[in-house]
């Protein structure tokens, strides 16, 4: 099974190092970066297949703080969740940061295991927003693959019309109504025309 990747971001050798050998002894896939400029680097080689990565940043650094890596990240459309590590001094940016959508940021000293949880529920998070992003994918894929004599059977199953119902709409038989139904379930990867409606319905809700 394929470890769960983990950008560490930070500037200081020994948190990072640190970091790396928590992360790895609880089964993730840790890269590290001593800083903005190589992370974003190689960001931008994955903007076309980010893949399902957390990115744990150091606020304070320099020449390119936390937040301006975490800004360019936004530009670039990375769904990667960032948590940031901030000082006490730090925690007002650190919460403003989330407000423009960070997912969360601990704060120094903390506890390894606390950490560890705010990553894995990110993570988790993160794999949820993906795999609804594909299965829309999908279903916008398989409307387009649709006859459009298909889309006008699709619309009619939505709308709750027996077969018989249809056919007479359509001035077609019943039986090529069936055939229709049976390509459109196949296609859509559904058994039935409820569960056919209610996945269009969670698909035009997420546009």
């Amino acid at each position: 099974m394929k470890r769960p990747g983990l950008h560490i971001v930070d500037d200081d050798p020994d948190i990072r190092d640190g970091l790396a050998w928590l992360f790895d002894s609880r089964g993730y896939a840790p890269t590290t970066w001593d800083g903005g400029v190589p992370f974003l680097e190689a960001a931008r080689a994955k903007a076309s297949d980010w893949g399902s990565s957390v990115v744990l940043m150091d606020l304070r650094m320099a020449p390119l703080s936390g937040l301006a890596i975490f800004e360019q990240l936004k530009t670039l459309g990375c769904p990667w969740p960032v948590l940031f590590l901030t000082g006490h001094g730090d925690v007002s940016m650190a919460v403003a940061a989330v407000k423009n959508g960070a997912w969360d940021f601990l704060e120094k000293p903390f506890q390894d295991n606390e950490l560890v949880d705010r990553v894995a529920q990110a993570l988790a998070a993160a794999n949820a927003v993906q795999d609804g992003d594909a299965e829309a994918r999908r279903l916008r894929q398989a409307l387009v693959s649709l006859s459009p004599r298909e889309r006008e059977v699709l619309n009619e199953l939505i709308r709750g019309h027996y077969n018989k119902t249809i056919a007479d709409h359509l001035g077609i038989t019943a039986r090529t109504v069936e055939f229709h139904r049976a390509n459109i379930f196949e296609k859509m990867g559904v058994t039935s025309a409820i569960e056919l409606a209610h996945k269009l319905g969670r698909l035009q809700s997420m546009t």
